[in-house]
C-alpha cells in the first residue's frame, strides 16, 4: 500500500463546520436535505429514484427560471464558475477515498492480527451491537440517526465541555467510592468466610 498523505484541508474544514454548526445556513440545508430525504424514503415508502429525480426535476426548473428572470429584467448573469469542480479538487477527493479504504483495512488486519484477546472481543461486541440495533431499522434510518447524532452531540460538547468534564470526573470518583465500598462490605466479607470455611474443612480433614 502506498504511504498515506495529507487530506485536503479545505474538505476536513467545511465538514467541521458543518457538524459544528460554524456554517449555519449550510448546516441547516443538510440537515433539512437529510430529513426530506428520510421522510419521502421511509416513512412516505418514495422510491428512491423517484425522490432523487424529483430533487433533480426541482434543481433544473430553479435554475431555468432564475436564469430567465435574470435576462427578463436585463441583469447581468452571475458568475458560476465558482460550482465548477476543479482537477485538484476532484485528484484531492479521490485520494481522501483511497486513504480511508486503506486505513479500514489496515484497523481490519490489525484488529485480525492482534494478539490481545480484550481488543477483538471489544470490536466483535461492538460488530454485533451494530448488526442488532440494525435488526430493528433500516439502512437509511441508521444513517439519519446517525446524521442527526453527529450533527448536535459534538456541538453540544464544545458549548458544555467545561460543564461534561467536571461531570465525568464527578462520575469517576464516585464510581471510585462505590468500588472501594463493596469492596470493603462485600468482597472482603465474603473473602474472609471462604477463608474460614477452608480453615474448617482442613480441621475436619485432620481430625
Amino acid at each position: 500500500m502506498s504511504t498515506p498523505s495529507k487530506s485536503s484541508p479545505v474538505s476536513c474544514d467545511t465538514l467541521r463546520d458543518v457538524f459544528l454548526w460554524r456554517r449555519k445556513k449550510l448546516s441547516l440545508l443538510v440537515l433539512l436535505v437529510s430529513t426530506a430525504t428520510w421522510v419521502s424514503i421511509d416513512v412516505y415508502q418514495f422510491n428512491f429514484i423517484t425522490v432523487s429525480s424529483w430533487a433533480a426535476m426541482f434543481a433544473v426548473t430553479s435554475l431555468f427560471l432564475y436564469g430567465n428572470m435574470l435576462r427578463l429584467f436585463r441583469q447581468k448573469e452571475q458568475d458560476l464558475s465558482c460550482l465548477e469542480i476543479s482537477e485538484q479538487t476532484a485528484i484531492e477527493t479521490a485520494r481522501s477515498i483511497r486513504q480511508s479504504i486503506e486505513q479500514g483495512v489496515r484497523w481490519m488486519c490489525h484488529v485480525s492480527a492482534e494478539r490481545e484477546l480484550f481488543v477483538f472481543a471489544r470490536v466483535v461486541a461492538a460488530l454485533w451491537l451494530l448488526s442488532y440495533v440494525g435488526s430493528f431499522c433500516d439502512s437509511l434510518s441508521l444513517l439519519y440517526i446517525d446524521m442527526v447524532v453527529g450533527m448536535t452531540v459534538p456541538v453540544i460538547y464544545v458549548k458544555n465541555e467545561d460543564k461534561i468534564k467536571w461531570f465525568g470526573e464527578w462520575t469517576r470518583m464516585q464510581a471510585r467510592r462505590l468500588h472501594d465500598v463493596v469492596d470493603e462490605k462485600v468482597v472482603k466479607r465474603l473473602k474472609n468466610r471462604v477463608v474460614k470455611f477452608t480453615e474448617k474443612i482442613n480441621l475436619k480433614k485432620l481430625e
